[in-house]
């Protein structure tokens, strides 16, 4: 039975709390105006702290690390990339009411994309390509494992679970067959034998900010960390149109066995978060099926 939240577990956080831990571990800030902003995100709440920042507060266990990746990396990757990304400007540590770490960011302005509603597709699709392109070019040392960067292959059951339960979901009208099929032949590709590049490693819609229709920021890195170069070709299928597509591919010279495993990663992502979003993130289902009727259209 559907409860309306996205996990289970589910850390209640509001305005009050914000208040409190800003108040006990930030006093500079203590006062400021704070609210709630709407966001498609699933593990992080976010709160708008006065006019230039913003607090991210994990809401379940698993977004604990996310916070500690960005505290720690952020400041390293931030000097080396020409799109802004988040600057940390307070890392707040765990209390009593709220069980794992936290952050304060300098507010980006900015306009969540809409896939299907671009301005500028094509000036998008070279921004996104010359920012993957940024990450792929930096080296430091002790990097993580990035989040979904290992073999296509650790995907595979969990895909194919998602696509048995689409199949008891004839409403969403995924054609399964043709899903798998997209899969299978994903899984046939070499897999990645060259060293691992920097990778922001989550680039949906709701992480990228746009003004005017061009790229401003990217912002979520707590998936962020190092493998192939497939897991950031997301935006080829999650955002941009079959002629964007491919200029972001020809801008980042992307090979056909790296190109099958990004449409694959995609496709796996989008397949797993349908059904689970369906009822409690309605951004996530509608950008779901959108990759997956983009997949199914072409390369």
């Amino acid at each position: 039975m559907n409860t309306g939240q996205m996990h289970a577990g589910l850390h209640p956080i509001d305005e009050d709390l914000v208040r409190r831990l800003v108040a006990g571990q930030f006093p500079q800030w203590a006062g400021m105006a704070v609210r709630r902003l709407a966001s498609g995100g699933t593990v992080n709440a976010m709160y708008r702290l006065g006019e230039e920042m913003v607090v991210r507060l994990p809401l379940v266990d698993g977004g604990a690390e996310d916070v500690s990746r960005e505290q720690e990396w952020l400041p390293r990757l931030g000097p080396r990339l020409s799109t802004a990304v988040p600057e940390v400007l307070g890392a707040g540590k765990p209390v009593e009411g709220h069980p794992w770490p936290w952050s304060v960011y300098r507010w980006l302005a900015g306009e969540n994309p809409e896939a299907g509603a671009l301005s500028e597709p094509v000036l998008l699709a070279k921004d996104l390509a010359e920012f993957v392109a940024a990450m792929r070019s930096i080296t430091l040392p002790g990097a993580p494992a990035a989040h979904r960067g290992g073999p296509l292959a650790s995907l595979d059951a969990e895909t194919r679970a998602a696509i048995e339960e689409l199949r008891g979901i004839p409403q969403e009208g995924v054609d399964c067959d043709a899903v798998t099929a997209v899969w299978e032949d994903a899984l046939r590709a070499p897999d990645w034998d060259g060293p691992p590049v920097w990778l922001h490693a989550d680039l949906m819609p709701g992480n990228l900010l746009v003004e005017d229709g061009r790229l401003t920021s990217v912002i979520d890195f707590g998936c962020m960390g190092v493998g192939d170069p497939a897991c950031d070709l997301f935006p080829a299928w999650n955002l941009l149109s079959a002629d964007a597509r491919q200029v972001f591919r020809e801008a980042l010279d992307v090979d056909d066995a790296t190109w099958m495993r990004g449409r694959g990663r995609t496709l796996s992502q989008a397949l797993i978060a349908l059904p689970y979003y369906r009822e409690t993130n309605p951004a996530m289902a509608c950008n779901a099926r959108y990759v997956i009727r983009a997949v199914l259209a072409g390369s």
